[in-house]
């Protein structure tokens, strides 16, 4: 059919508060807004201001009283251990209510802080759901995490309580969660009252005296007295939630999601982006700790009445590289949303996709690829592979949904490899460069949004009005900076080129180098270094880490490698995949003292380079290029 697109994305450029009160007809409201947008209320306005709601009862009571309650709603599949599960809406519902219950007696209320420090179970999902039931804000992190940056969120957010497991799952292997968590309460300032743990049955672990409590005793005695907790209105303009994303200080950023918008944005985008209707079944094959996970495991599936999928397992190895097609044929998945290092992989593993031949893909339909640039090889294997059109699109743990793809349920644009597609209305793209000057299509530049962010945009930084301004409006006034480097063609696809500071992408993980540097300075041999993300084929990104050892230092660089890849593992965690330390003499740099990191990465990836201008001594990047020609001998 022919795309409506353009038609639609015209309407919300002349009447933006017109589209989005229209869009709002899809939620069910308390009361009605004020205002569909006041730009006189937060740093760059808010949207549906005085509007009461609760994210909650949209995601699950309004589908139970509304026909859906035997429709599967959440389905926990893991291969890991084997475990399958289905919950109904009225099921869903059941869980939620018993753990809000539990969370109420423990003293947690509206507008307290929870951090859910959580596996790949239907818990995480019960929990995320319980927090909004009660208006209280969740923070969830990433069950890889080490116990320092736990430690940095539990300060930041100061929640009331945490809801933990003993253990999380990878293949072959059991993580120890409990002793990552107590450390991370001894490192933090802030004390969280109480700790609810979920004992796995592959480890169990010890309960800290008047802190701990079981989460399945509390909880079944919730469901056996028939305790009700109602969903407690809340303003729109209130968090939902915090999710924390790395800050080129090391300093994680404590991004904040509101009720109204969020809900808005991502009803919306289950059918005009995604093409899905409600009823059917949609997989984000990605984990609750990451925005992704958020908004495209848990709320936006719920909220237009979807059955997801909760998967608990990797894209090969539990046990190959067709668990994904079995996920699929099993559970009737229409849409399946992932990386593409995850294709890359089952690529790796099954080129000619020959584990893919005794599983019925009748009703799938899109692959959707985001978290770091899909490259157009693995984009075009995966289209002559599953024979259904493959998007990518790309948005940001700050927007909650996307920012650009081809929009399948508005008709699909022609593809344009390499591009994650048009804008999608809310987002107002502009490319600049650095002096904030429109450049012509096809020119690379600086990648902003026009002010104001759209619905499901974050309104600001957690207790952070000052450093959302700073890192993302006040270099391009009037423009959301998204510190990415890309272009506009001259039919309106964007291209994203490359991140313009220094986070990066690690398997659709985005960390922070200048974190890792700061763990790796801390090495008594290392006296300068600098971290790099370098191209690597299956993970998008991994960091590489050179150092400048003291001169007096007698060490063995074999030893101190092993060292601060433990270093990194302990303090960031595994998911930083830091592997890789070249030794050099010196660091180049400006006349000023900047290391000429970008510089650096281009002769990594070698990649086109131009000397810097300012560079001090032009004789250090042969030096660095001689480097890594030895270390990867």
């Amino acid at each position: 059919m022919a795309s409506r697109y353009h038609e639609v994305y015209q309407a919300w450029k002349r009447d933006p508060e017109a589209f989005w009160a229209d869009a709002a007809r899809e939620i069910d409201w308390f009361t009605p807004w004020d205002k569909v947008f006041d730009p006189d209320d937060g740093v760059y306005g808010r949207w549906f201001s005085g509007a009461s709601c609760n994210t909650c009862f949209n995601a699950v009571d309004r589908h139970v009283d509304g026909g859906r309650k035997d429709q599967p709603a959440l389905v926990y599949d893991s291969p890991i251990t084997g475990r399958k599960q289905s919950f109904t809406y009225a099921g869903l519902k059941a869980e939620i209510v018993a753990l809000a219950a539990v969370l109420q007696d423990l003293g947690v209320g509206k507008g307290d802080r929870v951090v859910i420090y959580m596996p790949m179970v239907p818990e995480a999902v019960f929990a995320m759901l319980a927090c909004a039931r009660i208006g209280a804000v969740h923070s969830v992190v990433f069950g890889g995490f080490a116990a320092r940056e736990l430690a940095a969120r539990i300060d930041d957010a100061a929640p009331k309580a945490v809801i933990s497991a003993s253990c999380g799952l990878e293949p072959g292997r059991v993580v120890s969660y409990k002793p990552l968590l107590d450390e991370a309460i001894r490192l933090a300032a802030a004390k969280p009252e109480s700790c609810l743990i979920l004992q796995r049955p592959e480890q169990d672990c010890e309960l800290v005296a008047g802190r701990d409590h079981d989460y399945a005793a509390l909880v079944d005695a919730a469901r056996a007295a028939g305790r009700q907790v109602p969903c407690v209105p809340v303003l729109a303009t209130d968090p939902l939630y915090i999710l924390y994303t790395s800050g080129t200080t090391g300093r994680p950023k404590g991004v904040v999601r509101d009720n109204g918008g969020h809900m808005v944005r991502l009803k919306w985008s289950m059918f005009n982006e995604f093409g899905i209707k409600p009823g059917e079944t949609f997989w984000a094959a990605s984990d609750v700790g990451w925005v992704v996970g958020h908004s495209y495991i848990v709320y936006a599936p719920l909220l237009h009445g979807c059955t997801t999928i909760l998967f608990e397992g990797k894209p090969v190895g539990t046990p190959d590289a067709g668990v994904f097609w079995r996920v699929i044929a099993e559970h009737g998945v229409a849409a399946l949303f992932t990386a593409p290092t995850a294709f890359r992989a089952i690529r790796t593993a099954d080129p000619e996709a020959e584990l893919l031949e005794p599983h019925d893909l009748s009703r799938f339909r899109t692959l959707f690829l985001a978290g770091e640039r899909a490259d157009p090889d693995t984009v075009k294997w995966a289209e002559r592979t599953l024979g259904v059109p493959v998007i990518d699109h790309w948005w940001q743990t700050e927007t909650g949904a996307p920012i650009s793809q081809d929009p399948v349920g508005l008709g699909m644009l022609p593809v344009k490899y390499g591009s994650p597609g048009v804008p999608m209305p809310g987002y107002d793209v502009r490319v600049l460069d650095d002096a904030g000057h429109p450049v012509e299509a096809g020119r690379l530049g600086n990648v902003v949004v026009k002010l104001p962010l759209p619905p499901g945009a974050l309104p600001t930084l957690w207790n952070d009005d000052g450093r959302f301004r700073e890192a993302y409006l006040s270099e391009f006034p009037g423009y959301y900076k998204t510190a990415d480097a890309g272009m506009l063609d001259e039919d309106g696809y964007l291209f994203i080129m490359a991140r313009t500071d220094d986070i990066i992408n690690v398997a659709g993980h985005r960390l922070s180098t200048g974190g890792m540097e700061e763990v790796v300075a801390e090495h008594p041999a290392v006296a300068e270094c600098a971290v790099i993300g370098i191209a690597d084929a299956l993970k998008g990104q991994v960091p590489c880490g050179f150092v400048v050892l003291h001169g007096k230092a007698n060490v063995d660089i074999a030893t101190v490698e092993k060292e601060l890849v433990a270093m990194v593992r302990d303090r960031i965690g595994p998911v930083a995949a830091f592997k890789r330390v070249v030794p050099v003499a010196r660091l180049p740099k400006t006349r000023s003292g900047k290391i000429l990191r970008a510089t650096m990465q281009k002769i990594a990836d070698h990649q086109e380079w131009t000397m810097p201008a300012t560079i001090d001594d032009p004789a250090i990047l042969d030096e660095i290029s001689e480097a890594l020609e030895k270390h990867s001998r």
